[in-house]
């Protein structure tokens, strides 16, 4: 790629729309797009859309009696709305759950291999493991103890680990921070970027903390009510008063947990 040029996209969504159960609009004709090897965050409160749309891109909506119903997804320029999840997974696409979903009565290296894709070999797998071992060490340490059994922060970094073993394209992660200490909120992040940087894995991030988002996307979005209400490069929107305002603590310590009001007119949305 030459200087100055932007990176295709892997992933572009153009004007989707979900809704539940026939009637309940979810999703509003969001639009975004990820580049190849880049890393894009999706902001909101909690309720705004956003699981929604990742599971409209991994083709998880069916389950929970939702679909797409305008709009299109497409992923290295095919458009997959047709497209099975277990096919999805075969062409790249994987999306680590809210709520770090793990095998619980099985090891660590037990969900690992149970997460290979089935083309690997045994050699290969083994390569896998040693590769996610390396990028989470804490994981190795505890390798042959009951995944019930580690901590929140370690069970969300084997959830990941699980991702990585199908040898994914673009890497989604729905709150990967939710409920962790800071610490290891700022831990897990700088892996997820490591392996951004080291692998060139695309990765949509999906996040209410949006300040540990902004620190290592270079883009993000933010939705309200279905809907995208603003997008630009993360510096400015860390920069941008009303974001600061409303979504980053402010002067007043606010965050998406604690406001319960949006009653004050928001410039992006006039």
């Amino acid at each position: 790629m030459t200087a100055g040029t932007e990176a295709p996209p892997i992933l572009s969504l153009i004007n989707v729309e979900v809704i539940y159960d026939f009637v309940s609009m979810a999703v509003k004709g969001v639009s975004l797009t990820v580049p190849e090897g880049g890393m894009v965050a999706l902001l909101g409160s909690n309720g705004a859309g956003k699981s929604t749309t990742l599971k409209a891109i991994s083709g998880l909506l069916k389950a929970e009696r939702g679909r797409v119903s305008r709009g299109e997804v497409i992923f290295q320029g095919r458009q997959i709305g047709d497209v099975p999840p277990q096919a999805r997974v075969a062409m790249g696409i994987v999306q680590v759950l809210e709520g770090r979903r793990v095998f619980e009565h099985l090891t660590p290296d037990e969900n690992l291999e149970a997460a290979a894709a089935r083309s690997l070999s045994g050699s290969q797998i083994a390569a896998e493991k040693d590769r996610i071992y390396g990028y989470f060490p804490r994981l190795f340490e505890r390798r042959h103890a009951q995944a019930g059994y580690l901590s929140g922060g370690e069970q969300q970094m084997l959830a990941i680990g699980r991702a990585l073993m199908t040898q994914p394209k673009l890497l989604m992660l729905d709150e990967p921070s939710l409920g962790l200490a800071p610490f290891l909120v700022r831990e897990i992040f700088e892996i997820i970027q490591r392996i951004n940087r080291e692998q060139g894995l695309s990765v949509l991030l999906v996040e209410q903390n949006a300040l540990a988002a902004l620190e290592i996307v270079s883009h993000g979005y933010l939705i309200e009510n279905g809907r995208v209400v603003m997008h630009d490069t993360a510096e400015a929107l860390r920069a941008n008063s009303d974001i600061r305002e409303f979504y980053l603590g402010g002067s007043e310590g606010k965050n998406f947990r604690d406001i319960k009001h949006y009653s004050r007119r928001k410039r992006w949305l006039t």
